[in-house]
């Protein structure tokens, strides 16, 4: 009988498999250009897909009209958030005159305690200071230009997945009909499946992200009024958006609040600040994130560590973002082609997966055999 598949070596399929990481790392970071805002368009126009089909199925729009509508609509709420959170920084800058007192205070509250402690003078203290000001200042220069040329690329990474969106939502059509075109008559089923599984969690994991913002907003909003911190609404807002950076936005957010507290609120109430953060992110983490994102991806949080890990070293903090919808996506392919279904059950959750009993059935039987096996030879060298 001729068999289905040729069964390969197994360091045949390892090498394989690693050649294979390797060439898809390496078009990553040379292509991270194209395929940063590609992706992050699909994921939005996914997500948009419904609402042109209202302005098509009830206005009776073209669909080129209600792409360009929908695409411009998201804009607008998006510039509207960010017009509010620059807004209220703006006036925060009011307070930078008692942001600087607050420093050399505590500047000269430290020198005395190193003089009294350690024995250092003020002179010695300063000289130490000025010699590393100009290698302070380089780095800083370097920073800003750092951060210069990091706003031009963003900007432009934005206007295209703008496009993107725009034509992804009119050739959406198209573009499903080209992956039928792909595979066999056959495939088209699980082809449909694998779409459909595909849209459904991208809209999900947005609005769960959309939601987890809006949830962790209020409650450091409240949090923060509760405190008598003043300007509790921009930085429970910044709280909110930066938190959908997994991992690094609520450091980030955690590092702003306590620079601006500082200048405007006493030490306790910084102190009181540290503790809602860790308080809203236990909320956060424990609570809100398992039950309204987490619920909708399916892979487990070890290789999500990896993803984020690996994310951000190929695209930075894009990477992290795009790391988890990505692995969703392909642990949805793999589970729906035999020959990936391993690497499924890998990124999968150990409870939710379908376990093939045969598979487990001789995991348990040889593994009871292998401890049993593990006691005689102890108690045979006792």
């Amino acid at each position: 009988m001729i068999q289905k598949y040729i069964q390969l070596p197994f360091y045949v399929k390892l090498a394989c498999t690693l050649i294979s990481i390797l060439l898809l790392g390496w078009f990553a970071i040379i292509g991270q250009t194209i395929l940063i805002p590609l992706i992050l368009g699909f994921l939005i126009s996914i997500l948009l897909v419904p609402f042109c089909n209202l302005l098509e199925r009830f206005l009776f729009l073209p669909r080129v009209v209600s792409s360009i509508v929908t695409t411009t609509l998201f804009c607008a709420m998006i510039v509207g958030v960010f017009y509010l959170l620059i807004n209220q920084l703006l006036d925060i800058s009011d307070e930078w005159p008692g942001f600087q007192a607050q420093v050399i205070e505590l500047f000269e509250t430290v020198q005395r305690w190193i003089h009294q402690n350690f024995g250092i003078s003020s002179r010695m203290q300063m000289n130490f200071l000025n010699e590393n000001l100009s290698k302070t200042f380089d780095f800083g220069t370097l920073f800003i230009e750092r951060i210069l040329g990091g706003l031009t690329r963003y900007s432009i990474l934005i206007l295209f997945t703008f496009l993107y969106v725009v034509f992804i939502l009119i050739y959406r059509r198209h573009l499903i009909r080209f992956v039928f075109y792909i595979f066999h008559e056959r495939k088209h089923k699980h082809v449909l499946s694998v779409i459909y599984t595909t849209q459904n969690m991208v809209k999900q994991y947005l609005i769960g992200l959309f939601l987890q913002m809006l949830i962790v907003f209020a409650l450091s909003f409240i949090a923060f009024s509760i405190i008598g911190i003043k300007y509790s609404f921009v930085l429970a807002l910044m709280t909110g958006i930066f938190n959908i950076i997994p991992y690094v936005g609520i450091i980030l957010s955690l590092i702003i609040s306590v620079i601006l507290t500082l200048a405007t609120a006493t030490p306790s109430q910084v102190l009181l600040l540290l503790l809602a953060f860790i308080i809203v992110h236990a909320i956060d983490g424990n609570i809100v994130m398992p039950k309204i994102v987490g619920s909708k991806v399916k892979v487990n949080s070890l290789i999500i560590i990896i993803g984020l890990v690996i994310g951000e070293l190929t695209w930075g903090i894009m990477g992290m973002f795009l790391s988890i919808p990505i692995l969703a996506m392909c642990k949805i392919i793999f589970d729906h082609i035999p020959e990936l279904k391993p690497w499924g059950f890998l990124l999968g959750e150990e409870k939710s997966e379908k376990l093939n009993p045969n598979v487990e059935k001789y995991f348990r039987k040889n593994r009871r055999l292998f401890f049993k096996k593990q006691q005689e030879i102890k108690d045979s060298e006792d």
